[in-house]
This record gives structure tokens, sequence and C-alpha cells, in this order.
């Protein structure tokens, strides 16, 4: 898996203070993206067990209190990225007690396969369906259209 960006502090991806994790590669590659330079599999740079470890030492960090993990993208539920994120959100469950964990995805929660499911069953919060642009709306919290949902799982 690659990744594009990652915040060892965000506050704008999820509630209260976060690290957030954008991941490359997108199949719905939605009109009006805000993130189109994500699409692509091979862009970005190589997520290594190294930035792996830096996320849960972010996350244990005492000095700064992070209410947990946010993944988008990208798409974190892509075929090719699920294995890496699921790695990924079992550590976290793991090793970061407290800790809630978002994921954005173009998916629908519905049309998940068993491997999807597997990492959805240990998050807290999924926010699906592709963006529509004729449904955007700014005063939407956590999602830019207003057929996406956000699934309160945990």
């Amino acid at each position: 898996m690659n990744y594009h960006q990652y915040y060892p502090v965000d506050i704008v991806n999820g509630p209260g203070t976060r690290c957030t994790l954008f991941v490359s590669g997108c199949v719905h590659e939605c009109p009006g993206c805000y993130n189109k330079s994500t699409w692509r599999l091979n862009s970005g740079v190589p997520f290594t067990r190294e930035m792996e470890d830096r996320i849960i030492a972010d996350l244990n960090d005492s000095r700064i209190h992070r209410q947990g993990l946010s993944l988008s993208g990208g798409d974190p539920l892509h075929p090719q990225n699920v294995a890496p994120v699921l790695a990924l959100v079992q550590r976290v469950r793991d090793e970061c007690p407290g800790k809630d964990i978002w994921i954005w995805t173009g998916y629908r929660l519905g049309e998940l396969d068993e491997r999807q499911m597997a990492v959805v069953d240990l998050i807290n919060v999924l926010v699906d369906g592709k963006f529509v642009e004729d449904l955007k709306d700014p005063a939407l919290i956590w999602r830019g259209s207003s057929n996406q949902v956000v699934h309160h799982l945990r």
C-alpha cells in the first residue's frame, strides 16, 4: 500500500485531535473529488512498518491526547489496501486502548466483501458512499455529499 499524507495531529478529519492517514488508490474517481491525487495505487510513498510504528507511537503519546485514527484517501477499503489497513487497525485495537478508528470509503456498507468487512468489524465509524457533486453540502459534518452515510458501529 502507498500513502499520500500523514498528519500526526489533525482536528479536521473526525472528532477531537487525531492521527490521519490518506492512502493511495481509488476506483470510484468521483467527479469533484478534492483528493484526485490519491486515485492511482502507485502514487504517493510506500507504507512501511516504520510508518505503522510511528502511527502507533503517535496515538500513544501522552503529551498530546489523540482521540483516535482516521483513514481516508484514496480509499482504505480498495481491494489492494485491505490487508495492510486490516493489519494497522488490528494493531491500533491491540496497542492503543481507548482510541477510536474512523474510515472513509466510496463503497457502500452493503457492497463490502468479507475481507473489507473484517476491517469494518474493528472500527468505530464508517463514512460510506461515493462523493456526488450535485449533492455536495458544506453544512454536512464528516461527509461531503448528502448521499454519504455516517455509520456509528461501536
